[in-house]
């Protein structure tokens, strides 16, 4: 049939081209019409096939883009049309008739046949034959959206046309059986999950479907009026109420297409045998962590400026991709649709002749834009004329029997083509990320001014010890020295004194004697006569000789006396010179002890800054573990921090200068001081540091574990029973750890906590502990013995969830350990958890509804059921029938195969199941 000339204007306003006969020419992007004149379309047609990414993340020239003054970019609706290949009706229908169309596929051109010798022509930016495979479609449609989504834009694919002409086919296609025939939908989440980093990146979908004015929840049917909400400041449409789920991996997303794809409405028409009956909609939301550098803050300290690393929030880019699986427009008459299902058709039309009309007004930059007059319009509204990069297929099939509805959707494709969007990246800072990174730093920065106060402690106790030591040696030395020297001089001089009054004894008995032979011989010499008066005379001569001999001995022995009298003198200036260097020696002494108070006074007042320090810390870490938003200038975070403790401190001294002089020893101490507020404060920082395992093996050394303990048993104050539980908690992770808790008595004094406690975190803190004695393989009979087991079960009377959650990882653990001690051969007899009467209140909560508790009720119902001693116990406690549910249902693979193994090995269970007629394994 031949166009009118108004239908010809029509065309000529709406699509961009104008009708002639089969002698029009096109040249470039002028096209001209029966009357000479050309018209020029919107948009250029010569476009490339593909695109290239963007390493700077904006959208590729080849897309007609243009920069904009509000730093987007503008980009086109790209339009590819698809040819679907006659089906078998149309090969026997259509026999003797040519096809409706012919495709110039390297010319990017379509005519369209009004009759014999009649042909419009139109052009789209590809052209794809009937023999076009599904990886160039998805090339050439697909592709540039997702590489563009990638780089942080959000994209939008969507299929148009008639009902039965190949759109689910070409987006929804899973190609389980032959993997070349995957439609968009796969392939374009291969594509994202290929370029994503698993640690940093994310990505998660919701499926929806539009059906009769209603957005229903494709992943969960229950959730079936889901509303739709638009940001009244940036436009953005989102749907709250959809479900959302992260995919990992190809699988999985391929398994929740076909979930999707089973709650989809379809209907058997005359056009089609599976006709689709709502607008699916897959949304794909791609998480993206964009790195940066950090920067530095000058901070001025007294006189000194120091260089403060502070870390930018990393900036991560959020992108949208939807891919919308329209249903068929389609005539009443042709489809044969009757009843419920011709309603269905009319809600269809209805909101396609809606998405027409947007499109329309966006092509002839109408002021109004009628997007609220459908709820498809309304999901659709960043896609046409948004900010999202969009690529349009329309589906059309050759019979000529549907000329006026391939004419239609080549129209609508062709009108789709001269709407233009402003593309724009979503960057947002991740504060969220930013905090975790802090808390790591600060944790990272306490320990290692820990560290530091150590190493300043043992260097002032080295330095003291080897003081001390010197003061005792040279003391020791001085002593000994002057003692030598005084029993030397004592014993010269009493030598001297005795020798001395020797030789004066023996010159006066020489005098005395001489004395007597002179009168002897006077006597004689009178007596005498003559003759011998001579020889008297010689004798006289001899003796006064002999007494000059010896008053010359007797002059010297007094130079000698006086001789030693002075070097005694000597010997006593020497000791008073001694005397004055040991007074030197004690004074030296009491300035040491002087000098050691001082550093005890200032330790004190380090113990002091230590308890404001762990005050604020706590303080701190309350506000972030209660979801206190950050100010809003995180960069100057740690500025603050210094500020403040700078303030604190009264000298400006920083907070690493104040953690270099307290040590672990000092802390320790505080656990043991008088005021109350001063052992919680204290118990505080000690239950921080043990939560890193760098720590706990330098505190168990320190005497920190003991310490704890006696404060559990000392200590009435539930606050610090609480904390002090809680570092136990937290010392017990580890295996050496454990046996010393043991050993001190610990099992005795967290059961006594656990009986006198009223707050649920108290016993959340003492459960914790237990359930990591519980999976000691060595320690379980003494736990039993001591009293564990019944603890923990006593404190299922809280009914608090994450007391719950402990005393069920408790029982598994036992149960875990019990089970290999059976498959070791070192136990024999049933289940100690069975004899102490866990197992009614394991049943009971197998199917508890917060997650953590089931995980672990269910873990430690297999690890029983696997001693085969336990099997009638638990068949009589209706334990079977929870197994049985859990080695279907349950969400955990491995906890579901444990049991299935579980079941499928019992004689016992084989049995009962036998008897009840269910057949298992």
């Amino acid at each position: 049939m031949a166009a009118s000339s108004s239908s010809s204007n029509y065309y000529n306003r709406n699509g961009g081209v104008s009708f002639n006969s089969s002698t029009s020419s096109l040249k470039g992007s002028n096209i001209t019409n029966n009357n000479g004149t050309k018209v020029t379309s919107s948009a250029s047609f010569k476009r490339k096939s593909s695109l290239r990414r963007s390493s700077t993340g904006s959208i590729p020239a080849g897309s007609a883009t243009g920069k904009d003054s509000s730093g987007g970019v503008r980009g086109r609706v790209r339009v590819a049309v698809r040819l679907r290949p006659r089906n078998a009706e149309e090969v026997v229908a259509d026999t003797d008739l040519p096809d409706c169309v012919e495709l110039q596929p390297e010319l990017k051109r379509l005519k369209l046949r009004r009759n014999n010798w009649d042909s419009d022509t139109f052009e789209f930016d590809e052209v794809l034959t009937e023999f076009a495979s599904q990886k160039r479609v998805y090339e050439v449609v697909a592709k540039p959206v997702v590489e563009s989504v990638l780089d942080g834009y959000n994209g939008t694919v969507m299929a148009y046309g008639q009902t039965g002409t190949g759109k689910t086919y070409t987006l929804g296609r899973l190609g389980e059986e032959d993997t070349s025939a995957r439609g968009i939908m796969v392939r374009a989440l291969e594509d994202i999950l290929a370029e994503i980093s698993p640690e940093n990146d994310s990505v998660s979908i919701s499926y929806l479907q539009l059906y009769m004015e209603t957005v229903q929840d494709l992943l969960h049917p229950a959730n079936d009026n889901i509303s739709i909400v638009e940001d009244p400041k940036t436009g953005d449409v989102s749907v709250p109420g959809a479900t959302l789920v992260e995919v990992k991996d190809q699988k999985s997303f391929v398994e929740l297409l076909c979930l999707g794809e089973a709650h989809r409405f379809a209907a058997n028409t005359k056009l089609n045998t599976e006709s689709s009956r709502s607008h699916a909609i897959l949304m794909v939301h791609v998480k993206r962590s964009v790195k940066g550098k950090d920067s530095a803050l000058s901070v001025e300290n007294g006189s000194a400026s120091h260089m403060t690393k502070i870390l930018k929030p990393p900036v991560v880019r959020r992108a949208k991709l939807v891919v919308v699986d329209l249903a068929g427009s389609e005539r009443i008459d042709k489809s044969g649709s009757e009843g419920h299902t011709l309603e269905e058709a009319k809600s269809i039309n209805l909101s396609l002749s809606a998405l027409g009309k947007c499109i329309n007004a966006l092509a002839e930059n109408s002021p109004h834009v009628p997007v609220r007059d459908s709820k498809l319009t309304r999901l659709l509204r960043d896609s046409f004329g948004g900010t999202a990069r969009t690529s349009l297929v329309v589906t059309i099939g050759p019979s000529p029997r549907h000329r006026g509805e391939t004419a239609s959707t080549i129209m609508f494709g062709q009108r789709a083509m001269k709407v233009e969007n402003m593309l724009k990246i979503k960057e947002e800072f991740d504060y969220k990320s930013l905090s975790r990174r802090l808390d790591i730093q600060l944790d990272k920065l306490i320990a290692e001014n820990e560290r530091q106060q150590k190493a300043f402690q043992d260097e002032i106790e080295r330095i003291a010890s080897e003081a001390q030591k010197h003061i005792t040696e040279v003391e020791s030395n001085y002593a000994a020295a002057l003692e030598k020297e005084i029993l030397k001089f004592q014993t010269q001089y009493l030598e001297s004194t005795q020798k001395l009054e020797e030789q004066t004894v023996k010159d006066q008995e020489q005098f005395g004697k001489g004395k007597v032979d002179v009168a002897q011989k006077d006597a004689t010499i009178d007596k005498m006569s003559g003759g011998q008066s001579a020889t008297l005379l010689a004798e006289i001569n001899e003796v006064k000789k002999l007494l000059q001999d010896e008053t010359l001995l007797r002059k010297a022995a007094e130079e000698e006396i006086s001789s030693l009298r002075n070097q005694l003198t000597q010997w006593k200036r020497l000791e008073a010179s001694k005397n004055s260097e040991i007074l030197k020696l004690h004074k030296m002494l009491e300035d040491e002890s002087h000098e050691k108070a001082k550093l005890e006074e200032e330790i004190a007042v380090l113990q002091s800054q230590l308890l404001k320090l762990s005050f604020e810390a706590d303080e701190s870490r309350r506000r972030l573990e209660n979801g206190a938003k950050l100010s809003g200038d995180l960069d100057s975070l740690i500025p603050q921090a210094n500020l403040q403790s700078s303030r604190d401190l009264g000298d400006g001294a920083s907070m690493a200068k104040l953690f270099e002089q307290v040590g672990l020893q000092k802390i320790l101490s505080l656990l043991e001081a008088d005021d109350a507020d001063v052992r919680i404060h204290a118990v505080k920082v000690v239950a921080n540091l043990a939560a890193e395992e760098s720590n706990q093996e330098r505190i168990v050394e320190a005497g920190g574990l003991t310490s704890l303990l006696m404060l559990l048993r000392s200590s009435d104050d539930e606050t610090i029973h609480r904390v002090a539980a809680g570092a136990i908690a937290n010392l017990a992770m580890n295996e050496t750890n454990q046996e010393l808790i043991v050993s001190q008595g610990g099992i005795n004094l967290l059961s006594t906590t656990a009986a006198h406690a009223n707050d649920p975190q108290t016993l959340r803190m003492v459960a914790g502990a237990i359930a990591n004695l519980c999976g000691n393989d060595k320690l379980r009979m003494k736990l039993r013995g001591e009293g564990g087991i019944k603890a923990l079960l006593g404190m299922v009377s809280c009914r608090h969830p994450d007391v719950l959650a402990q005393v069920a990882r408790g029982i598994a653990n036992f149960a875990k350990c019990e089970s290999r001690a059976f498959t070791q051969g070192n136990m024999m007899g049933r289940s100690l958890l069975i004899e102490d009467g866990a197992l009614p209140w394991i049943v009971q909560n197998a199917n508890n509804e917060a997650s953590p508790i089931r995980r672990h009720i269910e873990l430690a119902l297999c690890h029983l059921a696997q001693h085969e001693v336990n099997a009638k116990d638990m068949i009589s406690a209706r334990a079977l029938w929870e197994l049985v549910r859990i080695s279907r249902d349950c969400s955990r693979d491995d906890i579901r195969n444990l049991a299935y193994k579980t079941l499928t090995s019992s004689p016992n269970f084989q049995a009962e199941l036998k008897c009840l007629r269910i057949d298992y394994g």
